[in-house]
């Protein structure tokens, strides 16, 4: 292999889509067990090289792309648990609360879930495998193959951010 193959040449990027889009599909699918889901994570994992294609050498791929699509994989998994554990109280509350605290309650889901959504995918990453997983920050670390001290960072940076647009509620 040439060392000046740029992924960003259609023809390199094209012969890796080839070469590995199967391969990472079958893998994502057996961890979502679902073929829509399966077929959006890959396409977001290729959309992402290609958004990165100067940054990531054609070695280096195959890798990237695992990472990126079980990364995705895992902040799906976080977001549905969320929005899970957010109706379960609803449906608990639902019979019991005013309708006021209802309302207010939901104004609460939405900022939280819009507060979320503005987080930086890496802080938005850690801080639901921290606090939705129960994952440590060591092993946060592992999963995202980053130092600890990264995962401490992208925490305060995450709680800093949630703070702020949440309004301290």
């Amino acid at each position: 292999m040439k060392k000046n193959e740029s992924v960003c040449k259609e023809h390199i990027y094209s012969e890796i889509y080839n070469s590995l889009s199967k391969s990472i599909w079958n893998f994502i699918y057996f961890k979502c067990g679902n073929q829509d889901e399966a077929d959006d994570l890959v396409q977001e994992a290729f959309i992402k090289l290609w958004q990165n294609c100067e940054k990531v050498p054609k070695e280096k791929a195959k890798s990237f792309l695992y990472t990126v699509v079980n990364n995705t994989f895992l902040n799906v998994v976080a977001h549905k648990k969320v929005i899970l554990k957010h109706q379960k109280q609803f449906e608990h509350y639902n019979n019991e609360q005013s309708p006021q605290y209802i309302m207010e309650e939901n104004e609460f889901n939405n900022k939280l879930q819009n507060a979320l959504n503005n987080l930086t995918e890496g802080q938005r990453t850690a801080f639901l495998l921290n606090r939705i997983e129960g994952k440590k920050y060591r092993e946060i670390a592992e999963i995202l193959e980053i130092s600890v001290k990264a995962v401490e960072k992208r925490m305060s940076l995450a709680l800093k951010s949630l703070r702020k647009e949440i309004d301290n509620i």
